[in-house]
């Protein structure tokens, strides 16, 4: 039945904090809106971000993406030869690179779970060590290789391997501690040894999820990769820097085509990956 005014005012009266936040809290939220909105505005105005300004961007945009059309046909096969080695470069570059970040992250994602490593002082300094590499953008890493073995894909490829074992050590980490404990402990009433638990018990719950991850990552990695050609780690980026240096506009677009065409074609292929080796599910009707 619809309720009463009586009766609202009597719940009104037993339970006040149900109809109305108390007044430290709602002070507490007022605080907290304005701070926000005085960040912003204080950002805004640190960053010189004015209409005037943001409009006259708009229109040097305009104009330079006006130098992109029509997009650069390449008309000798030597010259889009360069292009697509320099594609196939930067996928290199991403595969390696997430492909040895893995390698070394495996391992120590299992250090850094609380449910296989009961020592709280390594299990903590494992996990900072996590932190401590992440720290660090793949950028800057990549500067620091360039400086130490030059110029080419190894740079990137070490860039983009280091900044992944961070990464995937935990996100690794945290997917053993959330698995269920009950396989593990029939595998452990069967006789089976710890590692036999961590085999047959917690492998067969977060390989899924690993492989997921280390699909994303890769993807992401391809993109990364592009960037880092632009400082000189190689792959497809170098030619991208170069084409827009020189003012090629229509090369650059082509060249960015290429780029977005590529990651389409990986993300499909990550997709149809998953799908035959996770399965899907489909939604209740």
């Amino acid at each position: 039945m619809n309720p009463t005014q009586d009766r609202i005012d009597a719940a009104r009266a037993r339970v006040p904090v149900a109809f109305r936040a108390p007044a430290p809290v709602r002070l507490r939220g007022i605080a907290v809106r304005t701070l926000l909105v005085g960040l912003f505005l204080w950002c805004l105005y640190d960053f010189d971000i004015t209409p005037a300004r943001i409009w006259e961007g708009l229109g040097r945009f305009g104009t330079v993406a006006s130098f992109m059309f029509p997009p650069h046909v390449w008309d000798s096969w030597a010259a889009f030869s360069e292009i697509l080695e320099g594609l196939g470069e930067t996928l290199a570059i991403a595969f390696l690179g997430t492909l040895l970040g893995a390698i070394v992250a495996f391992p120590l994602s299992f250090l850094g779970a609380k449910n296989i490593n009961r020592l709280n002082v390594l299990r903590l300094g494992v996990r900072r060590g996590y932190d401590v590499i992440r720290a660090f953008e793949t950028l800057i890493l990549a500067l620091i290789f360039i400086r130490a073995f030059g110029l080419g894909p190894l740079p990137g490829i070490l860039a983009i391997a280091v900044s992944e074992i961070g990464t995937f050590a935990k996100l690794f980490s945290e997917a053993i501690e959330n698995t269920s404990d009950r396989p593990v402990d029939g595998v452990r009433a069967s006789g089976g040894s710890r590692l036999q638990q961590i085999r047959f018990g917690v492998m067969p719950q977060v390989s899924p999820v690993i492989l997921s991850i280390l699909l994303y990552n890769f993807e992401s990695n391809v993109r990364s990769g592009t960037i880092l050609g632009i400082v000189g780690a190689g792959g497809i980026g170098f030619l991208l820097s170069d084409r827009i240096a020189a003012y090629r506009w229509d090369e650059a677009w082509s060249i960015i085509f290429l780029i977005i065409l590529m990651v389409y074609v990986i993300d499909w292929l990550s997709g149809l990956i998953r799908s035959r080796l996770i399965g899907t599910k489909e939604l209740p009707k």
